[in-house]
C-alpha cells in the first residue's frame, strides 16, 4: 500500500476517512452524517469507526469517521496508531483501490500525524501469496491513501516511521513463511535481499565454521535434519568508532518437531513460527538500518531445524558447547536454549557488546504465565530491564518482569554434565532463563525476552491482521533509539 501527501484529493478518489478525537465532530461533516454516527453511538473512542454514505454528482460515495481516542490521552500515540490501523482495515479489502485520509480535524503534530500513518501501514500488511482461491470480496483492493490536512513536519516523520514499517512487515514476512519455504539457508538469502544496499554487513557461519568453533548444542539441535544450520550476523556501524555494540540475539528454530522428545501432532503446524524471536531481530535490525541509525548495532541470529531422524541427538545425550561448558540433554524439545547458549557466547566472543538481549519463543510456560498479553523479561542488570520495559511501553510491545535466582539454578544441575536442559515441571521459564544466564560473562548486561505468546495471534489486532504480530522489532528500534543514539 502506497502513502501519498497531497494538498486537495484527486477528483476519482471520493471514499474519505477523516481522524477525530474524542467527544469531536469536523465542523464540514455532512450534517446528517453526524446525526447517524451520533445515532450510532459514535464517541471518538481509539479505532472506533462509523461509516455512511453521501450523494456527491447522483453517486453514493462513502465517508467515514475514525476516533482517535482523547487529546489528551497518556497513551495518545498508540491510540493513533490504533486509528490509522483501523481505517485501513475497514478498506483494505472493500473493493475500495484508494482513499483519501483526512489528519487535518483532530489538531495533530508531526509526530502525531505520523502515529497514524504508521498504523495504517502495519495494518495494511497481509500474506495472501499461497491463497489462489480467494473470493473477490475477500482479496485487498486498497492500494493507495491519499492523506490530506498533514502538518507540516509530517512527511519527514514518515520517512522514519516507514522504515520501522519495513522493519516489522519482514518481521511479519518471515514468521509467516512455511517451513518448506523459510529454513536456515534460505532466512539468510532473504536477509541477503533485504539489506543488499543498505551498508550493514553480513556474516554467515555454516556447518563447518560452527564445528570449528565448537558450537556443540547449536549443531546437536540441527543434527537431526537435511538443512544445514546457520549462524548469521548482521552488523550496522552507525555509531561513534570504538563504541561497544547493542548486541540482539534471536532464537531460529525455522520448524521444530521436538526432535525425538516429538511433540502432539494437533498444534504442530504452528511451530513454524518458533523462529519469532530471529524474525524479530533481523526485522528490527532492518528498521535500524533502514533509517540509518547513529548507533552501533549487531543483530545475531542461530537458525536450525529441529527434527527427529536417525542421526537426532537422543535424551541423555551430552553436549559440549562453544564455551566448554556441558549439557545433559534430557529433552530434545528444549531445545532452543541450546541454540542460543551458542550463539550467545559467540556473539560476546566476536562483538564484544555493551550489553546482549535476546528473544525467544521459548517457552510454553510464558504463555502459562502470560498469556498473549505480554512477554517475559529476565534480565541481570536493572537499568536493562527497566530500558527494555519503558520500549515496550512505548511501542505496545509490552513486556513483564520475571525473576532469576540461585534457588532457580539449582534446578538445572546434573550429575553427570555441567547442566541440564530442562529443570522440572515447575518455573519452566525460569529455569529457562537460568540456563542462558550461565553462558554471559561477569559483568555483560543481558536481558532475555521469553515472546513465545508475541509472535502469533488468532485473531487481528489493531496493527496486524490474524497470524503473524511483528513483536519485537519495534522494541528492537526504540530501545535502540532510546539509548543508543
Amino acid at each position: 500500500m502506497q502513502i501519498v501527501f497531497t494538498q486537495t484529493p484527486p477528483a476519482q478518489t471520493a471514499t474519505a476517512a477523516t481522524i477525530v478525537n474524542q467527544g469531536e465532530t469536523p465542523a464540514g461533516f455532512d450534517p446528517v452524517l453526524a446525526e447517524g454516527a451520533k445515532a450510532s453511538r459514535f464517541k471518538g473512542t481509539a479505532g472506533q469507526v462509523f461509516e455512511g454514505f453521501v450523494g456527491v454528482d447522483g453517486k453514493a460515495v462513502r465517508a467515514a469517521l475514525v476516533g482517535a481516542g482523547e487529546a489528551s490521552a497518556d497513551n495518545r500515540r498508540l491510540n493513533l496508531e490504533r486509528a490509522g490501523g483501523a481505517a485501513i482495515a475497514k478498506y483494505l479489502r472493500s473493493g475500495e483501490e484508494a482513499i483519501v485520509l483526512d489528519l487535518g480535524e483532530a489538531g495533530l503534530s508531526a509526530e502525531d500525524a505520523g502515529a497514524v500513518l504508521l498504523g495504517a501501514k502495519l495494518r495494511s500488511w497481509a500474506h495472501d501469496e499461497y491463497r489462489t482461491k480467494l473470493a473477490a470480496d475477500k482479496k485487498i483492493t486498497l492500494k493507495t491513501v491519499h492523506v490530506v490536512g498533514a502538518p507540516e513536519g509530517t512527511e519527514a516523520d514518515w520517512e522514519r516511521s516507514a522504515a520501522i514499517a519495513r522493519g516489522v512487515e519482514f518481521t511479519k514476512k518471515l514468521v509467516t513463511e512455511p517451513a518448506n519455504i523459510l529454513h536456515p539457508q534460505s532466512f539468510v538469502e532473504l536477509c541477503k535481499e533485504a539489506f543488499a544496499g543498505t551498508g550493514a554487513e553480513l556474516i554467515v557461519l555454516g556447518e563447518a565454521e560452527m564445528t570449528e568453533l565448537g558450537m556443540g548444542a547449536l549443531l546437536g539441535v540441527g543434527q537431526g535434519s537435511r538443512r544445514e544450520s546457520q549462524m548469521l550476523a548482521i552488523r550496522w556501524n552507525g555509531g561513534k568508532e570504538g563504541d561497544k555494540p547493542s548486541v540482539f540475539v534471536g532464537k531460529g528454530v525455522t520448524f521444530d518437531t521436538g526432535g525425538i522428545s516429538i511433540k502432539p501432532a494437533p498444534g504442530m503446524e504452528d511451530m513454524k513460527w518458533d523462529m519469532g524471536g530471529a524474525g524479530a531481530v533481523a526485522g528490527g535490525m532492518l528498521a535500524v538500518v533502514s533509517r540509518k541509525a547513529k548507533a552501533n548495532v549487531v543483530g545475531v541470529m542461530g537458525l536450525v531445524e529441529n527434527m527427529p531422524d536417525g542421526n537426532a541427538i537422543r535424551p541423555g545425550d551430552v553436549l559440549t558447547t562453544m564455551s566448554g561448558q556441558t549439557v545433559e540433554v534430557l529433552n530434545t524439545d528444549a531445545e532452543g536454549r541450546l541454540v542460543l547458549c551458542d550463539a550467545l557466547h559467540w556473539a560476546q566472543e566476536t562483538f564484544d557488546p555493551a550489553h546482549i538481549i535476546d528473544f525467544a519463543t521459548l517457552t510454553g510456560a510464558m504463555m502459562v504465565a502470560l498469556g498473549n498479553e505480554y512477554g517475559g523479561i529476565f534480565a541481570n542488570d536493572d537499568a536493562l530491564a527497566d530500558k527494555m520495559l519503558s520500549a515496550g511501553k512505548t511501542t505496545d510491545d509490552k513486556l513483564w518482569r520475571m525473576p532469576l535466582g540461585p534457588a532457580y539454578d539449582k534446578l538445572i544441575n546434573s550429575p553427570i554434565a555441567d547442566m541440564k536442559n530442562i529443570g522440572g515441571r515447575w518455573a519452566g521459564s525460569i529455569t529457562a532463563a537460568q540456563f542462558l544466564q550461565r553462558f554471559i560473562k561477569k559483568g555483560t548486561p543481558w536481558a532475555h525476552c521469553d515472546i513465545a505468546g508475541m509472535v502469533w495471534s488468532d485473531k487481528p489486532g489493531a496493527t496486524h491482521e490474524k497470524g503473524a504480530t511483528g513483536y519485537g522489532a519495534r522494541l528492537i528500534d526504540q530501545f535502540v533509539a532510546d539509548n543508543a543514539e
